[in-house]
């Protein structure tokens, strides 16, 4: 990686969405030059992905958003949860974390009844043993 792979990442984790043109402008490349290098990154494993983050606050489709604390059975890899409960909708993000629980996950919901159901299915499908679930109440937007 150099200067110009650097620079890239930067704007790219400040607007994944932003297109080549825009991006090589801001760079200095042609849009041709900047995609084969976005490309390059994201084929030898720099990049691993393009996520959208949303303010839960700023977000109008609704429901809560939950965060579930979860620990897995003993017979249950985490591999093999990862392939499971990537299949689950309502989702948004899974993360392996150090501490009391194994795995942090964060979802938005409908209503209690579809967490009520999300938490079955992850106790089901997943081979979660153990959970323990926060509800956003707000977003803080701190500086």
């Amino acid at each position: 990686m150099d200067r110009l792979d650097r620079e890239i990442l930067g704007i790219l984790q400040q607007d994944a969405r932003i297109s080549y043109r825009d991006l090589g402008v801001r760079v200095g490349l042609s849009a041709n030059a900047t995609a084969d290098r976005v490309r390059r990154m994201r084929k030898d494993g720099v990049i691993l992905g393009f996520t959208v983050v949303v303010d839960p606050a700023a977000d109008t489709r609704g429901g809560l958003v939950v965060f579930i604390d979860l620990t897995l059975r003993q017979d249950v890899t985490n591999e093999e949860f990862e392939q499971r409960v990537a299949r689950l909708p309502r989702i948004t993000e899974v993360v392996h974390v150090t501490g009391e629980y194994d795995y942090l996950v964060r979802a938005r919901v409908a209503d209690a009844p579809a967490l009520d159901a999300l938490l079955r299915r992850l106790k089901r499908e997943t081979g979660v043993a153990q959970s323990s679930t926060r509800l956003a109440l707000r977003s803080a937007n701190t500086p």
